[in-house]
């Protein structure tokens, strides 16, 4: 298994990836959408970074990250937006190095707050995160 950047030749099996997980929330974008977040994981100049995970020469998960201010710290902050791991090979351990590669970015570039959101009903993947990270009692709300 290898955590790496997203590349450009990565982007018919990201979409394959993007899309489960876009499916498991039961949401869609559109390929507007789809295109411009892609681009933008490429871009140098943007604040978003996508990594994936290899295995036998196949991409079998992602992560979506951004670095952004936050009014309480002098620091960025971490927002991990978007992490999936494809079914078949969940348990393996991709999901703990996925958000360990992030808390890795996020130390190197002097970061040291990363938080997440997820759903209630994601009990699999909430298992994973109560054991890496700490649950905060925000509730969001959303215009």
């Amino acid at each position: 298994m290898t955590i790496r950047p997203l590349t450009a030749e990565d982007q018919p099996q990201w979409r394959k990836l993007w899309t489960g997980y876009l499916e498991f929330y039961d949401t869609r974008v559109s390929e507007d959408v789809m295109a411009t977040t892609f681009a933008r994981f490429l871009d140098p100049a943007r604040p978003q970074w996508a990594l994936v995970v290899e295995q036998d020469g196949r991409l079998i998960g992602l992560v979506h990250y951004i670095f952004h201010p936050h009014n309480w710290r002098i620091e960025d902050v971490c927002y991990l937006q978007d992490l999936y791991v494809d079914p078949a090979v969940r348990g393996g351990g991709a999901g703990r190095a996925l958000i360990e590669a992030v808390y890795a970015a996020a130390d190197a570039n002097g970061t040291p707050s990363v938080y997440w959101l997820t759903q209630d009903f994601n009990t699999g993947a909430r298992q994973l995160y109560d054991r890496i990270g700490r649950v905060t009692p925000f509730i969001r709300y959303q215009r």
